[in-house]
Protein backbone atom coordinates (compact mmCIF):
# COMPACT_ATOMS: atom_id res chain seq x y z
CA UNK A 1 0.00 0.00 0.00
CA UNK A 2 1.41 3.46 -0.94
CA UNK A 3 1.71 6.22 1.53
CA UNK A 4 -0.17 9.18 0.88
CA UNK A 5 2.23 12.28 0.10
CA UNK A 6 2.36 14.88 2.51
CA UNK A 7 1.72 18.20 1.30
CA UNK A 8 4.91 20.14 -0.08
CA UNK A 9 5.95 23.63 1.13
CA UNK A 10 5.73 26.16 -1.90
CA UNK A 11 9.23 27.18 -3.51
CA UNK A 12 11.32 29.56 -2.37
CA UNK A 13 10.70 32.08 -5.59
CA UNK A 14 6.86 31.88 -4.66
CA UNK A 15 7.00 31.46 -0.46
CA UNK A 16 8.85 34.81 0.02
CA UNK A 17 6.91 36.88 -1.96
CA UNK A 18 3.55 35.88 -0.45
CA UNK A 19 5.28 36.21 3.09
CA UNK A 20 6.62 39.66 2.56
CA UNK A 21 2.95 41.19 1.68
CA UNK A 22 1.54 39.16 4.77
CA UNK A 23 4.07 41.01 6.88
CA UNK A 24 3.85 44.40 5.24
CA UNK A 25 -0.32 44.30 5.41
CA UNK A 26 0.26 43.27 9.29
CA UNK A 27 3.03 45.81 9.73
CA UNK A 28 0.46 48.27 8.45
CA UNK A 29 -1.87 47.07 10.63
CA UNK A 30 0.44 47.26 13.35
CA UNK A 31 1.73 50.59 12.86
CA UNK A 32 -2.02 52.06 12.88
CA UNK A 33 -2.87 50.33 16.39
CA UNK A 34 -0.14 50.88 18.13
CA UNK A 35 2.20 53.59 16.17
CA UNK A 36 5.29 52.94 14.85
CA UNK A 37 6.94 53.71 18.39
CA UNK A 38 5.20 50.77 20.25
CA UNK A 39 5.20 48.16 17.17
CA UNK A 40 8.10 46.07 17.77
CA UNK A 41 9.28 43.23 14.73
CA UNK A 42 7.62 40.68 17.05
CA UNK A 43 4.27 42.52 16.95
CA UNK A 44 4.51 42.36 13.26
CA UNK A 45 5.44 39.02 13.12
CA UNK A 46 2.41 37.40 15.59
CA UNK A 47 0.13 39.70 13.98
CA UNK A 48 1.35 38.19 10.68
CA UNK A 49 1.30 34.83 11.86
CA UNK A 50 4.80 33.85 11.16
CA UNK A 51 8.17 33.68 13.21
CA UNK A 52 10.24 36.23 14.56
CA UNK A 53 13.37 34.64 12.31
CA UNK A 54 10.86 35.06 9.58
CA UNK A 55 10.71 38.27 9.97
CA UNK A 56 14.42 39.14 9.89
CA UNK A 57 14.37 37.25 6.38
CA UNK A 58 12.73 40.07 4.76
CA UNK A 59 13.62 42.95 7.19
CA UNK A 60 16.68 44.03 8.74
CA UNK A 61 14.92 45.91 11.07
CA UNK A 62 11.28 47.76 11.98
CA UNK A 63 12.18 50.95 10.14
CA UNK A 64 13.23 49.06 6.48
CA UNK A 65 9.85 47.31 7.18
CA UNK A 66 8.49 50.77 7.32
CA UNK A 67 9.77 52.41 4.46
CA UNK A 68 9.18 49.25 2.51
CA UNK A 69 5.54 49.60 3.96
CA UNK A 70 5.53 53.44 2.66
CA UNK A 71 7.15 52.50 -0.68
CA UNK A 72 4.22 50.20 -1.25
CA UNK A 73 1.26 52.23 -0.01
CA UNK A 74 2.63 54.93 -2.37
CA UNK A 75 2.33 53.03 -5.59
CA UNK A 76 -0.88 51.77 -4.39
CA UNK A 77 -1.92 55.24 -4.12
CA UNK A 78 -0.13 56.06 -7.61
CA UNK A 79 -1.89 53.78 -9.17
CA UNK A 80 -5.50 54.22 -7.84
CA UNK A 81 -4.60 58.10 -9.56
CA UNK A 82 -3.22 57.30 -12.88
CA UNK A 83 -6.20 54.66 -13.44
CA UNK A 84 -8.65 57.65 -12.63
CA UNK A 85 -7.25 60.22 -14.32
CA UNK A 86 -6.48 57.84 -18.16
CA UNK A 87 -10.21 57.06 -17.76
CA UNK A 88 -10.95 60.55 -17.40
CA UNK A 89 -12.40 63.05 -19.82
CA UNK A 90 -9.36 64.98 -22.14
CA UNK A 91 -10.26 68.03 -20.17
CA UNK A 92 -7.43 69.04 -17.81
CA UNK A 93 -9.71 69.77 -15.07
CA UNK A 94 -11.47 66.81 -14.94
CA UNK A 95 -8.59 64.47 -15.08
CA UNK A 96 -7.61 66.69 -11.74
CA UNK A 97 -10.10 66.16 -10.19
CA UNK A 98 -10.31 62.34 -11.35
CA UNK A 99 -6.80 61.69 -9.58
CA UNK A 100 -8.05 64.12 -6.52
CA UNK A 101 -10.77 61.54 -6.13
CA UNK A 102 -8.96 58.57 -6.36
CA UNK A 103 -6.51 59.66 -4.21
CA UNK A 104 -9.13 60.16 -0.79
CA UNK A 105 -10.78 57.12 -2.38
CA UNK A 106 -7.89 55.15 -1.62
CA UNK A 107 -7.37 56.21 1.83
CA UNK A 108 -10.68 55.89 2.67
CA UNK A 109 -10.32 51.88 1.13
CA UNK A 110 -6.30 51.56 2.76
CA UNK A 111 -7.03 53.19 6.49
CA UNK A 112 -3.98 51.48 7.74
CA UNK A 113 -1.94 52.48 4.72
CA UNK A 114 -3.42 55.93 4.74
CA UNK A 115 -1.82 55.69 8.43
CA UNK A 116 1.30 54.67 7.49
CA UNK A 117 2.16 57.43 4.71
CA UNK A 118 0.50 60.49 6.69
CA UNK A 119 1.29 59.97 10.51
CA UNK A 120 3.91 57.06 11.27
CA UNK A 121 6.19 57.62 9.26
CA UNK A 122 7.04 61.11 10.80
CA UNK A 123 9.16 59.37 13.79
CA UNK A 124 10.65 56.48 11.63
CA UNK A 125 13.70 57.69 11.31
CA UNK A 126 16.17 59.75 9.57
CA UNK A 127 15.86 57.19 6.04
CA UNK A 128 12.27 57.06 6.53
CA UNK A 129 12.41 60.97 6.46
CA UNK A 130 14.46 61.46 3.11
CA UNK A 131 12.36 58.95 2.03
CA UNK A 132 9.17 60.57 2.45
CA UNK A 133 10.78 63.84 1.20
CA UNK A 134 11.44 61.87 -1.79
CA UNK A 135 8.49 60.57 -2.69
CA UNK A 136 6.47 63.78 -1.72
CA UNK A 137 8.77 65.41 -4.77
CA UNK A 138 7.91 62.63 -6.57
CA UNK A 139 3.94 63.73 -6.58
CA UNK A 140 4.54 67.48 -7.30
CA UNK A 141 6.77 66.35 -9.86
CA UNK A 142 3.72 63.99 -11.59
CA UNK A 143 2.00 66.61 -10.94
CA UNK A 144 3.71 69.28 -12.49
CA UNK A 145 4.35 66.99 -15.70
CA UNK A 146 0.38 66.69 -16.07
CA UNK A 147 -0.16 70.37 -15.96
CA UNK A 148 2.66 70.80 -18.79
CA UNK A 149 1.32 68.34 -21.15
CA UNK A 150 -2.05 70.10 -21.06
CA UNK A 151 -0.79 73.45 -20.87
CA UNK A 152 0.87 71.75 -24.18
CA UNK A 153 -2.25 71.01 -25.83
CA UNK A 154 -4.00 74.42 -24.90
CA UNK A 155 -6.39 72.62 -22.47
CA UNK A 156 -5.04 74.94 -19.15
CA UNK A 157 -3.04 77.65 -18.07
CA UNK A 158 0.82 76.38 -16.63
CA UNK A 159 1.92 76.82 -13.32
CA UNK A 160 4.03 79.79 -12.85
CA UNK A 161 6.98 78.07 -10.84
CA UNK A 162 7.48 73.68 -10.16
CA UNK A 163 7.39 75.21 -6.35
CA UNK A 164 3.29 76.13 -6.90
CA UNK A 165 2.91 71.89 -7.65
CA UNK A 166 5.28 70.83 -4.37
CA UNK A 167 3.10 73.99 -2.56
CA UNK A 168 -0.02 72.21 -3.79
CA UNK A 169 1.07 68.74 -2.80
CA UNK A 170 1.96 69.80 0.88
CA UNK A 171 -1.38 71.51 1.45
CA UNK A 172 -2.96 68.21 0.49
CA UNK A 173 -1.16 66.20 2.82
CA UNK A 174 -1.46 68.05 5.57
CA UNK A 175 -5.24 68.48 5.02
CA UNK A 176 -5.41 64.23 4.76
CA UNK A 177 -3.20 64.05 7.53
CA UNK A 178 -5.30 66.09 9.88
CA UNK A 179 -8.33 64.59 8.72
CA UNK A 180 -6.68 60.82 9.49
CA UNK A 181 -5.20 61.69 12.72
CA UNK A 182 -8.17 63.85 13.96
CA UNK A 183 -11.35 62.51 12.00
CA UNK A 184 -11.65 66.42 10.67
CA UNK A 185 -13.81 66.67 8.44
CA UNK A 186 -15.87 63.46 9.02
CA UNK A 187 -15.79 62.27 5.34
CA UNK A 188 -11.91 62.63 3.74
CA UNK A 189 -13.97 63.38 0.32
CA UNK A 190 -15.26 66.12 1.88
CA UNK A 191 -11.60 67.86 0.80
CA UNK A 192 -11.96 67.30 -2.76
CA UNK A 193 -13.73 71.06 -3.36
CA UNK A 194 -11.31 72.26 -0.87
CA UNK A 195 -8.28 70.76 -2.69
CA UNK A 196 -9.87 71.57 -6.27
CA UNK A 197 -9.49 74.76 -5.35
CA UNK A 198 -5.90 74.88 -4.12
CA UNK A 199 -5.27 73.12 -7.47
CA UNK A 200 -7.41 75.78 -10.06
CA UNK A 201 -6.36 78.94 -7.77
CA UNK A 202 -2.92 78.54 -8.99
CA UNK A 203 -3.55 77.35 -12.29
CA UNK A 204 -3.74 81.18 -14.53
CA UNK A 205 -6.57 80.65 -17.48
CA UNK A 206 -5.11 79.04 -20.58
Amino acid sequence: MTAARGRHAPPREVRLPLQRERLLRAAAAEFAASGYAGASSESISRRAGMSKATFYEHFANKEECMMALFDLATRVLQGSMASAASSAPSDARERMKAGTRAFLSALTEYPDFAQTLLVEIIGAGPQAAAQRDRILQAFADLLDAENASAARRGLTGRFRSPDDSFAIVGAVVELVSRQVRLGVPTDVLELAPVIDRLIFGLLPPA
